[in-house]
């Protein structure tokens, strides 16, 4: 169930929230996160999936989760033999904020719009409040 904007404003968030709130992140996809951020290199999938005591298809599903929502990045990198493997690091944090900026800007458009059109179509001018965009029909008399 979705929490009412006011039980939003009522919790104390921490900045794990913002992302949660902004792309829906799971658990996992949150300790996969923070173990990128944390490890201060780039890590192959292996690597992540020893880390998270899972399978390899699952951590790869997390990564594939978090670069979608823009936050994680991948770079190929190269073995002498001239096969290559990919690694994730955190996207730049700057990035990621100016993401979530944008994001919160189109959101509050989009509010402000649905905003004006609740007044349009509540508005009590003529105490006939309009339904569907017809007046709606006088209270029956009995």
């Amino acid at each position: 169930m979705v929490d009412s904007m006011a039980d939003m404003l009522g919790r104390d968030l921490e900045c794990e929230s913002l992302l949660d709130c902004f792309h829906g992140l799971n658990d996992l996809d949150r300790q996969v996160f923070r173990l990128l951020v944390e490890s201060g290199e780039p890590l192959t999938v292996d690597e992540l999936a020893e880390e998270i005591d899972r399978e390899r298809t699952t951590a790869y599903r997390a990564l594939q989760r978090l670069q979608e929502a823009g936050i994680v990045e991948t770079d190929q990198r190269s073995f002498e033999s001239g096969s290559y493997y990919h690694v994730f690091s955190p996207t730049d944090p700057d990035e990621i904020a100016d993401d979530m900026q944008r994001l919160l800007n189109d959101w509050y458009a989009m509010m402000g719009q649905l905003i004006v059109e609740f007044r349009e179509k509540y508005d009590d001018v003529d105490g006939d409040v309009e339904t569907d965009g017809e007046p709606a029909a006088p209270p029956d008399p009995k």
